[in-house]
């Protein structure tokens, strides 16, 4: 029983089992290159010829049923590829590193009852006007820096007008969000140096988090009007004792939302936005879209966009015990306990046995299909806010005249360690004013 192990004449899977054979450090680095920069075409040839690709290092997962066979089996494929950082991080076990246990469900049916669906309406008309406030200052210029200026921007401002975390300001709450999560979930080498930057950065998070907690809690002893924001929600919430949620429980679940949301959001913004920049026929369907006064219509253009180029390709996961992958299928495959499986969205919804010419630009597929937001039991936590969020803020970049992709040097999706986005300097208004 094993994974179909074919290979393309002068594909990767050639280059790779070469490379293999001479050196698997540098096989491995070949894989790495081609997820970053041939991440399709690979996907593409893995789901045909491999699509369960065991490497020495790592096995990773190409086809939407296995994928989501992956996620779904938390107890099988646990998340203790990342869980770890993340609790090192932030000085104590966060509940979505801790797969099946009183903790995880406790809390993360906590934190599901304070992000409200109902407030998708709210955070819409929120990110709105901070993207508006930051296209009218740019307006004038011709162009916008997008991922500063609009893209995090509006993601800092819904952490602190909804999330109510400000914090000590939008850069430092910036650094620590990207310092962290690029140990978590980027860091696949385990560069100490990283590890250590996210350790002190989730130390300075935590205590400004249990400083703010301490500052509510003494607000709400002295009656003050406080807004209806996610943290106040749950400051005034009366718990059981015997649940174990304390402060020191309350500031960690609270640091969970910016680092879901401050990276995230403006990656899947920028990703987004480029593919719809590059596709002139899909960007004037889209530009119709915006104007239509039901934004269901108009978000399935961001998501189909998103399709082509997703901020996070690969879900990291460690096999717990012995399993076999696609059981039953000519692709059956053991996972031996204790690999390193890189599940692959991305891959997944390019699967042609589940999505219909996966190739074309169709922004009418259906929402499961969409693998964005993970699957199963770690699937997003702030899944509804985070929806409108990314597609308000393309809404609103789109509605004006004139958005376009500015020719090279300055032109141009930039993105640091290749994954997230650093730079993106876009064009507004009539063509010759940008300067």
């Amino acid at each position: 029983m094993g994974a179909v192990d074919q290979t393309t004449a002068d594909g990767h899977l050639e280059r790779y089992d070469e490379a293999l054979a001479r050196d698997p450090m540098a096989a491995f680095a070949l894989v790495r290159e081609w997820m970053r920069s041939d991440w399709r075409a690979l996907f593409a040839e893995l789901r045909e010829r491999r699509p369960v690709f065991v490497t020495p290092a790592f096995t990773v997962v190409t086809r939407f049923a296995d994928v989501t066979e992956v996620l779904s089996r938390e107890s099988v494929f646990s998340v203790r590829a990342f869980g770890p950082r993340l609790d090192a991080a932030l000085g104590g076990p966060y509940m979505l590193g801790w797969d099946a246990t009183p903790m995880n469900w406790r809390e993360r049916g906590l934190m599901q009852v304070m992000l409200d669906p109902r407030d998708a309406a709210r955070v819409r008309e929120l990110a709105g006007r901070i993207a508006d406030e930051a296209l009218d200052a740019a307006q004038p210029h011709g162009r916008i820096e997008a991922v500063h200026e609009l893209f995090r921007h509006v993601a800092l401002g819904v952490c602190a007008e909804y999330f109510g975390l400000p914090g000590p300001d939008p850069q430092t709450l910036s650094r620590w969000t990207r310092a962290i999560v690029t140990d978590g979930f980027a860091n696949y080498t385990g560069d100490p140096a990283i590890q250590a930057e996210s350790v002190r950065a989730g130390a300075e998070m935590t205590a400004y988090l249990r400083d703010r907690l301490a500052g509510l809690r003494s607000a709400l002893r002295a009656g003050l009007d406080l807004p209806d924001d996610v943290f106040t929600r749950l400051v005034r919430t009366s718990l059981p004792p015997g649940l174990g949620l304390g402060d020191e429980r309350v500031a960690i679940n609270m640091a969970g939302l910016p680092l879901g949301f401050v990276e995230s959001g403006p990656g899947a913004m920028a990703e987004a936005v480029e593919q719809l920049l590059l596709r002139p026929e899909a960007l004037a369907q889209a530009v119709a879209a915006a104007a239509d006064p039901d934004p269901a219509h108009f978000d399935r253009h961001v998501w189909e966009a998103l399709r082509f180029n997703p901020f996070f390709k690969l879900l990291p996961r460690v096999c717990e015990q012995d399993h076999v992958l696609a059981a039953g299928t000519p692709r059956a495959t053991m996972i031996p306990e204790g690999t390193f499986v890189l599940a692959a969205p991305a891959s997944a919804m390019f699967d042609p046995d589940v999505v219909p010419e996966p190739d074309e630009f169709r922004p009418d597929r259906p929402d499961h299909h969409r693998l964005f937001f993970g699957h199963g039991q770690h699937a997003c936590l702030g899944v509804h806010p985070a929806k409108v969020v990314v597609c308000e803020v393309v809404r609103r970049l789109l509605l004006r005249p004139g958005v376009r992709l500015l020719p090279p040097p300055e032109g141009g999706l930039v993105r640091s360690g290749g994954i997230f986005p650093e730079r993106f300097v876009l064009g507004l208004g009539p063509e010759g004013r940008a300067a």
